[in-house]
């Protein structure tokens, strides 16, 4: 089984930037959550051009942060989707609510825009 690799950086305008790479599944998710959750004042983007697939649970822990960030009023956004995880997003009926970007640099600053608006 390969592992999830999870790359963490702030971006210039303190949006933080999650990059992961490999499958986003049950086997791989608490990592990601408990970083996700440690810093709950910062916009997030989450960069998937490096996960080939993702399981139910993987979409209900990028569903989650989402919830988190809308709650705490702070942007979210994913990147880099393939076509196979926007399938898995439309079969489950999320695909229109999940704020998704063409690119990591689009989604920070379009994130910190609308976080000093």
């Amino acid at each position: 089984m390969k592992e999830l690799k999870i790359e963490t950086e702030a971006g210039a305008s303190g949006v933080r930037i999650f990059r992961l790479a490999g499958p986003l599944t049950l086997g791989s998710i608490f990592e990601f959550q408990d970083l996700a959750r440690s810093d709950a004042n910062s916009a997030v983007v989450i960069d998937l051009s490096g996960v080939p697939y993702m399981d139910s649970a993987g979409l209900g822990a990028v569903l989650g942060i989402m919830a988190s960030c809308q709650r705490t009023q702070r942007g979210f956004g994913i990147t880099g989707a393939t076509d196979r995880i926007q399938t898995l997003f439309a079969v489950a009926g999320v695909a229109g609510l999940i704020p998704a970007f063409a690119s990591v640099e689009l989604a920070e600053r379009q994130l910190s825009s609308a976080a000093s608006a």
